[in-house]
């Protein structure tokens, strides 16, 4: 009886654990879909157009994806052997290694030993809690034997090696190789990838931007298993052991130009991509990351001049002021300077595609993320009037045509009120006559209301339509630039002088990549304005600007600039935009509550300088840069009073009798 007893207890001990198993099998529902069809989150990458990382994008999980044909052989064999040595032979449990760990942990009376497998290690990680309960344990190995039946073995090493955690927030194998050594999986040594390896156990303590030794011991260890079981020979051990990878302690996101990112985020956005930062995209921006680091030094160098500007015209006041009190003027006031809400923004584009190069939306990022060049919509004052010129040269006006520069007086109807309108010039001063290129090189606002009466209001508005410019107003103010735009929209507009006659659609993105396969590519949009003589004689005119008119503290020695200054009433909004002979630039600086600015704080005074520097960094950056504007075909240049003039079969040139010696002073 008693023996029957025994073998029946002994029979029931044998059984209990598969029974055990039997009832978690058929009671709970064991679904390893998430596995099978693996799509886990994966990393956005944003590149420059030189290929050089701006950012990762991600959720929650870093993470690239690397599927089993990239993973080197050698990480494979690494893995197995530190891990789960019999890996390819078990079918998803190691029951000889649990019954060795078992007898190990009742001998030490703790836990000392591990025998998950390398598909109870994924199991554990992507489809069960972290709580340590033998119920876990069991779910764990019915979890292990469904998904051996499901996938294959490098199937499963792919799941494990892109799913598992590497510390330092990189989630996948070749997310860490990236992040601690700045490689591809394939050109990783055998000690970075035993590094890799010895991490999954231990991911904090093994983590070498942390603990490089106790890291570098734990490679040891992989390597030396490696060499036990004879899958590497004796040279490749002692090689593999003296190696002391360099390794690099790096921020996830790496944003090396947050308002690109931001504005790669937009545009996203736009065309209905919702998974940036899930989707595992590759994207391809137009970005030269040498030049967006220029524009951001030269927005900033720009705004501490104003500040130093604004602290001696401060001083000033105060003198002023003390002066005016004691001579007994109770009429001076002292104008309010408020420092805090001046910013400003640049964009610079390749005048010939209208890649962006350098996009900077304010000062400082941190503290304002908001970003002018793309969404503030400010007025371009005198900056708007090369478009009004531009007309007046393709009507067959040029540079030496003469102007009248006098005030008048317009009156107009504005809710069933009569107004008056009396613009003045800048200076408060008038010439009478003047050359359209003098006047539009000292910007005189006079002479180009009076070139707008000669073109014709309405003529003016119907040709204005060729630029594509938005919200343009349906009276004179139109002269002095009162309509609103952001600094990316007066960039394409001027393209129109910097492609000589074409405008380009300004362009971002290059290409969005996702899984090998390309599903965007930028489509290059371009508008005809004009042919590329009357488009250089502007040229010619807006350099003028640049050397002898408002435009010159946006020069620059040796390399040829052009460009225009503006300045919008009360120095509320202060802008340079102009161009070399391949780059185009447009700078913005004023207050964001839309206040003015200190009076004497004008385009050329307070954005011409950052135009300069952004384009001194240029000519360091890259000393081969083209350096003079190309003259096109049918140009015809001529000294006028002693200065050089341009025309062409459509801005012919003055008649003969009023040039001393034509056949001389024509140059064909």
């Amino acid at each position: 009886m008693i023996k029957k007893i025994f073998f029946t207890l002994l029979l029931l001990g044998f059984l209990s654990p598969f029974m055990l198993l039997a009832y978690y099998y058929f009671t709970y529902d064991y679904d390893v879909s998430s596995l099978v069809e693996y799509k886990p989150a994966q990393t956005s990458r944003i590149y420059d157009k030189n290929g050089e990382k701006i950012a990762n994008i991600f959720n929650k999980q870093h993470r690239y994806y690397a599927p089993f044909e990239e993973i080197p052989p050698r990480i494979i064999e690494a893995l197995v052997a530190i891990e789960d040595t019999t890996f390819f032979e078990h079918s998803g449990v190691n029951f000889d290694a649990i019954f060795r760990a078992l007898i190990k942990d009742i001998k030490a009376r703790k836990m000392v030993e591990g025998a998950s497998t390398i598909t109870q290690q994924l199991v554990k990680n992507r489809l069960l809690t972290r709580e340590k309960k033998l119920s876990r344990k069991i779910k764990e190995l019915i979890y292990s034997f469904k998904l051996e039946n499901a996938l294959t073995k490098e199937q499963i090493l792919e799941r494990y090696l892109n799913e598992i955690y590497f510390g330092h927030g990189y989630y996948g194998v070749k997310t860490a190789a990236d992040g601690y050594f700045h490689k591809k999986l394939s050109d990783l040594t055998l000690k970075e990838m035993a590094i890799l390896v010895g991490l999954p156990k231990a991911p904090s303590t093994y983590a070498p931007t942390k603990n490089y030794e106790i890291s570098m011991g734990r490679a040891n260890r992989v390597i030396t298993r490696m060499h036990t079981l004879g899958w590497i020979d004796d040279t490749t051990f002692n090689k593999a052991l003296q190696e002391r990878p360099a390794v690099y302690d790096e921020t996830l996101t790496q944003n090396k130009a947050p308002f690109i990112v931001d504005e790669v985020a937009r545009r996203f956005k736009q065309m209905g991509i919702k998974d940036l930062k899930t989707g595992g995209y590759e994207i391809y921006t137009t970005i030269d990351l040498r030049l967006q680091q220029a524009g951001r030094e030269s927005v900033r160098y720009a705004y501490d001049l104003a500040l130093q500007r604004i602290e001696k015209y401060k001083i000033k006041e105060q003198e002023a002021l003390q002066k005016a009190e004691v001579q007994g003027d109770t009429e001076f006031e002292l104008q309010d300077i408020n420092v805090s809400q001046l910013n400003g923004a640049l964009v610079s584009l390749d005048s010939k595609t209208g890649d962006i190069l350098a996009l900077v939306g304010s000062v400082d990022y941190k503290k304002s993320s908001y970003n002018r060049a793309t969404q503030g919509k400010r007025q371009p004052g005198s900056a708007f009037k090369p478009f009004i010129y531009q007309i007046a040269i393709d009507l067959g006006y040029s540079g030496a045509t003469q102007l009248v520069d006098i005030a008048k007086t317009y009156e107009y109807e504005k809710d069933g009120q009569e107004m008056k309108w009396r613009p003045k010039n800048y200076e408060k001063n008038y010439k009478g006559l003047i050359t359209l290129r003098e006047a539009l090189i000292h910007s005189r606002n006079l002479a180009t209301i009076n070139l707008v009466n000669d073109i014709g209001l309405n003529q003016l508005l119907k040709e204005l339509k060729k630029f594509h410019i938005k919200n343009i107003p349906n009276d004179l103010s139109i002269s002095l630039g009162t309509m609103s735009m952001s600094p990316l929209e007066l960039a394409q507009y001027y393209t129109s002088f910097s492609n000589y006659g074409v405008q380009v659609v300004p362009h971002l993105i290059t290409s969005i990549d996702k899984q090998d396969e390309t599903i965007y590519e930028k489509q290059e949009v371009e508008y005809p304005i004009t042919v590329p003589t009357q488009a250089f004689i502007m040229t010619t005119i807006l350099r003028d600007v640049v050397k002898r008119g408002t435009g010159r503290r946006a020069g620059v020695k040796g390399i040829e600039l052009a460009g225009k200054t503006g300045t919008t009433n009360n120095n509320i909004d202060a802008w340079f935009a102009g161009y070399s002979p391949t780059i185009e630039t447009v700078v913005w600086f004023g207050n964001d509550d839309n206040t003015p600015m200190y009076h004497k704080e004008t385009g050329g005074r307070v954005a011409g300088p950052a135009f300069a520097n952004y384009f001194r960094n240029v000519l360091k950056l890259y000393p081969q840069i083209k350096r003079k504007f190309d003259v096109p075909e049918g140009i015809i240049e001529v000294n006028v009073n002693g200065r050089k003039e341009y025309f062409s079969d459509i801005s012919k040139p003055p008649r003969s009798e009023r040039i001393n010696n034509p056949e001389e002073e024509l140059v064909f």
